[in-house]
């Protein structure tokens, strides 16, 4: 089995650097390319067999830009949707306490969202839900870069400072693999 990470093609919150989590915001021209341009890679590969996304918007219109072009399934997973940055949501990627914020494991981000193991906890259950139920399927996850970077723990260890400068480039895509149900 093979579990391919993808982040949503390009809102304007992310082209103008502003904090962008449950605010429901469509792709903007630039993320629209990119989606069709990840639709491209995905045919190539040639061997995904579902998709599965985040209920948002932005999310959904690029699994959706695949499906179309890939004749495949979207399977919406509420579990999947961006972190809620509380207090940060709108301002600058740049505000202070932000970076900071993703380290504090139980500490809720921007005072009203959400800690990062309440995140881990919700994006773990889903791709162990995954792995369990399309076991020897290739499945895309098309969700966002917070949960991108729990993703990224679920198969390779971090520490703390590795965590908070890991990025997820928009429409990149990364393979993990999985034998025996196990990373």
């Amino acid at each position: 089995m093979k579990i391919y990470s993808t982040r949503h093609g390009q809102t304007d919150y992310n082209r103008d650097e502003i904090i962008l989590g449950t605010t429901d915001l469509p792709l903007n021209e630039t993320g629209t390319l990119q989606a069709k341009e990840l639709a491209e890679a995905v045919a190539r590969l040639g061997d995904v067999d579902i998709i599965i996304a985040s209920p948002m918007t932005r999310a959904q219109a690029t699994a959706c830009a695949v499906a179309v072009r890939c004749g495949l399934d979207i399977v919406t997973d509420e579990r999947l949707r961006e972190w809620d940055y509380g207090e940060f949501e709108g301002k600058s990627r740049f505000t202070e306490g932000f970076a900071e914020g993703k380290l504090e494991f139980g500490v809720r981000m921007g005072k009203t969202g959400e800690s990062l193991i309440q995140l881990a906890h919700r994006v773990y259950s889903a791709l162990d839900d995954i792995i369990s139920k399309y076991s020897g399927k290739n499945v895309l996850i098309v969700s966002h870069g917070g949960v991108c970077r729990v993703i990224e723990t679920y198969f390779n260890d971090m520490t703390a400072e590795e965590f908070g400068g890991w990025f997820m480039g928009n429409c990149q895509i990364i393979e993990y693999s999985i034998t025996g149900g196990t990373s």
